[in-house]
């Protein structure tokens, strides 16, 4: 019970991640999609999503949790990878999109916090937690 409760505070916080985002250019959340604001709104979209089927459907809420923890999972890798693996012409003249140090804490924060709720979730779902 405590895993859900969790899980609907932290996406019902997303109204609040994204008001501090829009409002204040704070990317709390979701650093990892600055250079893609469209990316970005789409994620938060998502996580809204997320947020109204747990509190539509409540037995949903463990596996919705593990779901979007797989989908920021792949996404931080990509968006991270391509971007340090696949630099552009651009990156290397100007310096501009490279990845930076607050990217990277944000990276380990909420890769870390992603894979922890990931295996909590795969846990819970095949019952051996």
């Amino acid at each position: 019970m405590r895993q859900k409760t969790v899980l609907l505070s932290y996406y019902g916080a997303t109204l609040i991640f994204l008001l501090i985002d829009v409002v204040f250019g704070l990317s709390i959340r979701i650093s990892f999609l600055d250079a893609n604001y469209a990316l970005k709104m789409a994620y938060y979209a998502f996580c809204i999503a997320c947020f109204l089927m747990m509190v539509w459907k409540p037995k949903l809420t463990v596996l919705i949790g593990a779901a979007e923890s797989l989908v920021t999972l792949i996404a931080l890798i990509v968006v991270m990878g391509l971007r340090v693996l696949v630099p552009t012409d651009q990156m290397l003249e100007s310096g501009v999109g490279v990845v930076t140090a607050p990217e990277i804490v944000n990276f380990m924060i909420a890769g870390g916090i992603a894979y922890v709720a990931w295996m909590s979730g795969i846990k819970n779902l095949a019952g051996t937690r």
